[in-house]
């Protein structure tokens, strides 16, 4: 009995000593309400909060930037547009653009923009930019990384198009697919390095990053 006891104490001393950890954890912002963001961050266990971001992308977009310059800068102005209401915090803001035949791919927003979008990826190539940017106000210090995937989408029927937006409802997603669900299936091969940034944030170089700032993940005991 008393090594129980003996056992149970140590495993509520380890269990408390890292709760203290965590707690004390810097404050980490997630500059966006996307809900697969956030059900990226949540699938890493890191303590966050989601706050929207009100950017004027378009003044951005008018600059005619590169898309890799234009997804990174986007990325910045999010995470630093909340830097006067969470001055102690890590603010993450992230932008991730589709791009075909040198042409962005805006939400589709509607089912038919959606088929539209994927009639004219079918059977080709396309590149998919995922940035982040991650702002320490109180230091001013602010770190960016991008990840570019080039998505190879097999041939689609017209039928196997309309099947798939109304059962995947993409319209929130550029490029019209949802590589988490049923999405995966349009794809004869994906070429990129972190597939989590398909989703909207890459996760490992996230991890990485957050390192630099002090923050383990996960914790150790």
């Amino acid at each position: 009995m008393a090594g129980v006891c003996a056992g149970s104490w140590v495993s509520l001393y380890w269990l408390t000593y890292t709760k203290n950890r965590i707690e004390h954890m810097q404050r980490i912002i997630l500059a966006s309400t996307s809900k697969y963001r956030r059900a990226q961050l949540e699938q890493l266990g890191i303590p966050f909060e989601a706050h929207a971001s009100h950017v004027d992308e378009e003044a951005l977009k008018a600059e005619e930037l590169s898309v890799q310059d234009l997804a990174l800068a986007l990325a910045r102005l999010k995470a630093e547009a909340l830097a006067e209401s969470f001055p102690d915090a890590l603010l993450i803001g992230g932008d991730q653009i589709a791009e075909v035949d040198g042409e962005i791919l805006n939400k589709p927003e509607t089912f038919e923009n959606a088929c539209a979008q994927l009639k004219r990826l079918s059977g080709r190539a396309h590149h998919l930019w995922t940035a982040i940017a991650i702002h320490q106000p109180s230091t001013g210090r602010t770190e960016q990384f991008i990840e570019q995937h080039i998505m190879n989408v097999r041939p689609l029927t017209d039928g196997q198009i309309e099947y798939y937006v109304k059962h995947d409802m993409p319209l929130d997603c550029c490029g019209s697919y949802k590589i988490e669900s049923m999405g995966i299936s349009l794809f004869s091969s994906i070429e990129g390095k972190d597939h989590s940034a398909i989703v909207g944030v890459p996760l490992m170089q996230l991890v990485t990053t957050l390192q630099t700032f002090g923050v383990q993940w996960p914790p150790s005991v």
